[in-house]
């Protein structure tokens, strides 16, 4: 099957947030609880922010600050929507401007999902460029505007029904995550492909399903463009 789509994800693969979301992550739950270990955060990165903070929580014996996830949640989206208005520098991660240029020209469709909320999102798509008419992406959707977050692959399936319903064996997904692999495999995407700009290593990455692990997701129009029509 030809690559019609490709989803990616977008911390860490797509925008360049230079530790920004681990950091407003770490400080919010480090203002109720437990300081967490770099390690953690990392393993939770990904995931819907408030069940990344649930896991976080429970990982730590806190399962009595369950009550406060949407206090701590809160607190995140303060924190992290104010450095994206207000930063200097919020831009893609390198090449993928031109990335993005390559697909299009090729006819592939480009979407992004999110582990974070659509207030997040809706600013940083703004900052980078990527909203409005002239914007290089054809959707996007954030993980609370569906049921489950990733592992699951609601994001996919909510983006494939937007373009048209996209057949699963055409989509490619690309994140910086386990549970992005995870998510294009359980949505049966044609290609699933790791990249190593977020915070996990190629080794890291390679023992969860994938057809492909890329430096970054700027090498990906050339691996899809075999498969593209």
């Amino acid at each position: 099957m030809a690559i019609r789509l490709v989803v990616f994800d977008v911390a860490g693969t797509t925008w360049d947030d230079r530790g920004v979301v681990r950091t407003a992550l770490h400080d919010a739950i480090a203002a109720v609880g437990p300081d967490l270990k770099p390690a953690a955060i990392a393993g939770v990165l990904g995931l819907a922010k408030p069940m990344a903070i649930r896991v976080l929580l429970e990982g730590h014996g806190r399962e009595d600050l369950f009550p406060r996830i949407p206090e701590i949640m809160a607190a995140f989206t303060a924190q992290l929507t104010e450095h994206i208005a207000r930063a200097p520098c919020v831009q893609p991660i390198a090449g993928i401007s031109a990335m993005f240029g390559e697909l299009r020209a090729a006819n592939v469709r480009i979407a992004l999902g999110s582990g974070l909320s659509r207030q997040v999102l809706d600013v940083l798509l703004e900052r980078l460029g990527w909203a409005g008419p002239d914007s290089p992406v054809d959707a996007a959707v954030a993980s609370d505007e569906v049921q489950r977050g990733r592992p699951w692959p609601d994001m996919i399936e909510r983006l494939r029904e937007q373009l048209g319903g996209v057949d699963p064996g055409d989509v490619a997904k690309v994140g910086d995550t386990p549970v992005d692999l995870q998510e294009g495999t359980v949505a049966r995407c044609g290609m699933v492909i790791g990249v190593c700009t977020g915070g996990h290593s190629r080794e890291e990455l390679a023992h969860h399903p994938h057809d492909a692990i890329l430096d970054s997701a700027a090498d990906v129009a050339s691996l899809v463009a075999a498969r593209a029509r």
